[in-house]
């Protein structure tokens, strides 16, 4: 008991604050799983929504576990491959804020798309697709590192409790656009300017990331 409250002492409070602000931002900016979700939830109903969004969120297990037990190695063994890779993070996250720069702010919906019904299969549709997907496994090495957020607890640990963090900010987000599909696709539908804004709010929150990634320290 002791040593838990030591640990918990240790706890940059603000880092898990500012990690999870970001992670919220990001699931509500328009990219291809939210948008998937809420072409589900409006051609097959809010429970095939759910299912989809629970299987997209259990595949962030399986990128936390890789990250967990590589970067962790790294860190112990050497400050410098682990700056390097907070160096690779920040660039890759400029080179994304560029490319949602660069790309169309219309934000298009297939309400046409007629995926399998089942929600066991819509389940296993997103998790695979979420796992199978080699940009999230790289957008996580990107952006979990320099969150680390104590000296004392052990790294593996901390990118489990990152994971948690990111994967609850997700179901959050993916869970409410399941919910309200209708009502965002109407709201989407009539203001042509929402993609523009949230077009921004990615990238905003992309640089941000970055800046801090480039500011911080081990």
């Amino acid at each position: 008991m002791h040593s838990l409250i030591l640990s918990l002492e240790t706890i940059n409070y603000p880092i898990l604050i500012g990690f999870l602000v970001s992670s919220l931002a990001l699931a509500i900016s328009p990219g291809p799983d939210n948008i998937f979700v809420l072409t589900q939830s409006i051609s097959n109903g809010t429970k095939s929504g759910l299912a989809t969004v629970f299987g997209l969120v259990s595949g962030c297990l399986v990128h936390t576990t890789l990250l967990a037990f590589g970067v962790s190695e790294i860190i112990k063994r050497s400050d410098t491959l682990f700056f390097a890779i907070k160096l690779f993070g920040a660039i890759y996250l400029l080179y994304l804020a560029y490319q949602v720069y660069r790309s169309d702010a219309a934000i298009l919906l297939d309400k046409e798309n007629k995926p399998a019904k089942t929600s066991s299969k819509l389940f296993w549709k997103g998790f695979t697709m979420n796992v199978l997907n080699p940009k999230v496994t790289i957008f996580f090495l990107a952006f979990f590192p320099g969150f680390l957020f104590s000296d004392e607890i052990n790294a593996v640990i901390q990118f489990y409790v990152l994971g948690l963090l990111f994967m609850v900010s997700a179901l959050l987000v993916f869970g409410t656009i399941a919910v309200l599909a209708g009502k965002i696709s109407k709201y989407l539908t009539r203001n042509r300017n929402a993609g523009i804004y949230l077009k921004w709010v990615q990238i905003i929150v992309f640089v941000g990331i970055a800046v801090y990634l480039f500011l911080s320290d081990k």
